[in-house]
């Protein structure tokens, strides 16, 4: 049930709150699977979602779906970068649960919102990217920290001020401000997952634009779209030049 691992999510961070946190390193790593989740909703391509149109009540809902599936999914990536990488700084490992805890206070919102709209999660159809990318990266932490935060949830950061206008042009001004909530949190998770990959970067003695820019033409050539939230990017630890890049890529795929 979601709202158990929210509510496992939420006592973690307290606990850590109160007491500190230790991880032992020597704690065997388990290959990485499939995260505890519930059996709905249904997963398939993210081609095969229908579009979601903000005239009904039925359109609303399934977009405050496709948010909670996200933010549900990010309370699992959060804990998997807390679990997987066993040689970080402790701040490393605060900053991560302190995610998890964000993100979990998100799904719970959105669910809310998503019963007051007459229907649960796991109702509609979503898919699996996030999660996807999170084992691709598994044996990587700074690969990790450039390709989740920096690039799949900082779409978040583009797509949720469009979101924003879309809905209040029905007057769903409940669903604004949650959004607004997100956003404006969002900003420092992104922001965490920028600095944690510049000290990854600076751990190897690499330069973190050019490894940046690197990792996105090899896992990312063609697939980010604009328009980009710039100003919010740039607050969450995007330089000019990695926003130049990003850029140009959503040119090209335009062309």
């Amino acid at each position: 049930m979601p709202e158990l691992k929210c509510q496992a999510v939420d006592g973690l961070w307290r606990a850590v709150q109160e007491q500190g946190f230790d991880l032992d390193p020597h704690t065997p790593l388990t290959t990485i699977g499939v995260p505890g989740r519930p059996e709905k909703p249904e997963l398939v391509k993210p081609a095969k979602l229908p579009r979601r149109r903000l005239g009904s009540e039925h359109g609303r809902a399934a977009l405050v779906h496709a948010i909670a599936h996200i933010e549900f999914n990010a309370i699992n990536l959060a804990l998997d970068a807390v679990y997987r990488f066993r040689d970080m700084p402790l701040q490393y490992y605060l900053d991560w649960l302190s995610v998890a805890a964000d993100e979990s206070r998100h799904f719970q919102l959105l669910s809310v919102r998503l019963e007051s709209l007459g229907y649960s999660y796991g109702d509609f159809a979503a898919h699996d990217g996030l999660w996807e990318m999170v084992v691709r990266t598994a044996d990587d932490c700074m690969k990790r920290m450039a390709l989740v935060p920096r690039v799949l949830e900082a779409r978040g950061l583009d797509v949720t001020p469009s979101m924003i206008t879309r809905l209040q042009g029905v007057n769903d001004f409940e669903t604004i401000r949650i959004l607004n909530v997100i956003l404006a949190e969002e900003v420092r998770h992104v922001d965490i997952g920028s600095h944690w990959f510049r000290v990854c970067c600076d751990q190897r003695g690499v330069d973190p634009e050019s490894t940046f820019l690197l990792l996105l033409e090899e896992y990312f050539t063609g697939r980010i779209r604009g328009p980009f939230n710039i100003p919010a990017r740039m607050r969450a630890g995007f330089t000019q030049r990695e926003m130049d890049a990003i850029t140009q890529i959503g040119v090209k795929q335009k062309s």
